[in-house]
């Protein structure tokens, strides 16, 4: 039997701690407490559920504490605040949860629709386009504006209106206006505009296809492109004086794009050089049926050609007389070795402007200064900038196509996240301004900036020069993202399907590229490979990537590479000089 003194100590605690757990403050803690419970069982339940986001029915009289045995000492009313508050936050959670879930859905649904709206615009030409656009009931005027596609037609109409001359004017209509200004109405009822377009053609404006200022580009960049166009377009194709030299381009099977390139440079150099103006001929690259028309087996599917048409008239006409011939007035390629087109002479009626190239390329961390062929650099780049000048609609299409598989869909969220409308419920069209239509038309088209073009070559150029892994190139990007750390996008340009699996261990990148099927097989050559694709499939996707590897901000590649070489070349003579070339070897230069 306990002694008396000890029952009554324990009385008066058992009291005390009745008063305790019966004072408002406690029972706030404890509700606290039971409602953190509540929410960490809540949540618990939806990670362990199958994969939805819906939360279950949640018997919460199975987590209550109180009452579940007969000598609990907390008093009922705090049981029933306890189940009641967790059913509410519970309710609210739910509420929260299914909101921003609803919300999300619209959203990626609103950028899906858009995305497939401007889907239907590239393939406009087909009924299935229309169809959708018609089925969702979208019109062309209540569709947001594509910023990363470029209206091909209307382009091409502005580039045939800088490559031809006005009457018997020296140079096209080249001002110091650009895009679309140079057609604004005014120039129609104001001569003194006339007048000052006049004037800055006779003192000779350069050409509007080169961007930048001559620091940002190669030594006399503008200047040669303008001679060049001259040299290519005489003002009467007709004169005796006036001679030609008619190529094929390059067929052999082991000869690939860049090569096939390098060598009508050559050519091209010969042609400055005697004075004759160069008509290339046959392209088997365009002969498949993505070339139309006249475009059919022709560089004038791709670019604009490189003379006049009146020009390239005359010099097949010129091709039939035998007299022409043997006085030398036209000649072919057949007309000089494969030494004279590959490694002949440089044209030098520019002086030795390759003597200031500026040292920008990279390899191994040190600038190259000099090599023994700067001269041959310098001239190709000049040669690939003058023959790429203008892309025509279809390769426009190609690029817009391309931008759209890879952009299209960021665009889609941007441009949403952008309007102060909600589309399509809600229509914002708008008439275009005259600065939409002139002035804002000559931005390029959008692009995630800044984006690093890297160009992987592998397989059987193997047997031309070093190698290098994946690996190595992706140094050279994290070496580029260290100096400006906002750059996180990579155009990737890679015959190789291991590269482009090997892009998954690169997570902090965002890889972009041309789906098209790769090889899988390192000892397949290149012909073989470019076979399997198909002439079309095999031309399109190279130039594309050419293009947006001449676009990008920064670029990656092999000099040992003509390919590389010649995206480097479009690259110093497009305002991107300063930008730099980051090599993985020094392997020979072309």
């Amino acid at each position: 039997m306990e002694p008396p003194n000890q029952k009554s100590i324990e009385r008066v605690v058992s009291q005390r701690a009745l008063q305790i757990g019966s004072s408002f403050p406690c029972q706030i803690c404890v509700v606290g407490f039971l409602c953190g419970v509540c929410l960490t069982y809540l949540f618990l339940a939806a990670l362990t559920s199958f994969g939805t986001f819906q939360f279950g029915p949640i018997l919460f009289s199975t987590m209550s504490m109180a009452n579940s045995s007969g000598n609990s000492t907390f008093p009922n009313d705090i049981n029933m605040i306890t189940n009641s508050d967790c059913r509410i936050k519970l309710k609210e959670t739910e509420r929260l949860w299914n909101s921003e879930s609803s919300r999300e859905r619209d959203k990626n649904e609103r950028v899906a629709l858009l995305y497939s709206a401007w889907s239907g615009v590239l393939n406009e030409s087909t009924s299935g386009g229309k169809e959708y656009l018609q089925k969702h009931g979208i019109s062309g005027s209540s569709l947001p504006n594509a910023p990363h596609l470029e209206n091909c037609k209307v382009k091409t109409q502005l580039y045939d209106y800088l490559d031809k001359r006005t009457g018997t004017e020296v140079f096209p209509p080249w001002t110091t206006w650009k895009g679309l200004l140079q057609t604004f109405p005014v120039a129609a009822f104001n001569e003194q505009m006339q007048n000052l377009k006049h004037q800055a053609v006779s003192e000779g404006a350069y050409p509007p296809w080169i961007a930048g200022s001559d620091e940002e580009n190669y030594p006399l960049t503008r200047k040669v492109q303008r001679d060049i166009w001259i040299h290519q377009h005489p003002l009467n194709c007709s004169s005796p004086d006036v001679k030609f030299l008619v190529a094929d381009w390059e067929r052999l099977p082991g000869f690939g794009i860049g090569a096939q390139i390098a060598g009508m440079c050559g050519l091209l150099a010969i042609a400055v050089n005697e004075g004759r103006v160069l008509v290339t001929d046959y392209y088997n690259r365009a002969d498949h049926g993505g070339c139309k028309g006249s475009s059919q087996s022709s560089w004038s599917c791709y670019f604009f050609p490189e003379t006049s048409l009146e020009c390239r008239q005359r010099a097949f006409e010129v091709m039939k007389s035998e007299d022409a011939w043997s006085k030398g007035i036209v000649t072919s390629k057949e007309n000089y070795t494969s030494k004279h087109i590959w490694a002949g002479p440089t044209p030098r009626k520019w002086g030795l402007p390759w003597n200031h190239l500026q040292p920008t390329t990279d390899i191994n961390g040190t600038l190259l200064a000099s090599h023994r062929k700067m001269d041959r650099r310098w001239w190709r780049a000049q040669a690939v900038r003058y023959l790429m000048r203008f892309p025509t609609e279809y390769t426009c299409n190609l690029m817009n196509v391309a931008r759209h598989a890879s952009f299209g869909k960021l665009a889609a969220k941007m441009v949403l996240e952008s309007l102060a409308w909600n589309w399509p419920k809600e229509s914002g069209a708008k008439p275009r301004s005259d600065i939409d239509e002139y002035v804002w038309s000559n931005h390029k088209p959008w692009v995630p900036r800044p984006l690093l073009s890297m160009h992987v070559r592998m397989g059987d150029k193997a047997c031309e020069m070093k190698v290098v892994g994946f690996e190595e190139y992706m140094q050279l990007a994290d070496r580029t993202r260290r100096h400006f750390p906002h750059l996180n996008s990579i155009w990737l340009s890679t015959e190789m399907q291991e590269v482009i699996d090997k892009t998954r261990e690169y997570s902090h990148w965002n890889f972009h590229y041309t789906k098209v099927r790769r090889q899988v097989r390192i000892n397949m050559s290149m012909a073989e490979y470019e076979a399997s694709l198909g002439r079309e499939t095999s031309t399109n996707y190279p130039l594309v990537n050419f293009l947006m590897a001449a676009d990008s901000d920064f670029f990656i590649g092999a000099l040992g590479s003509s390919w590389s070489y010649l995206i480097d070349g479009m690259r110093n003579t497009g305002g991107k000089v300063m930008a730099g070339f980051l090599s993985v070897n020094k392997d020979r230069f072309w």
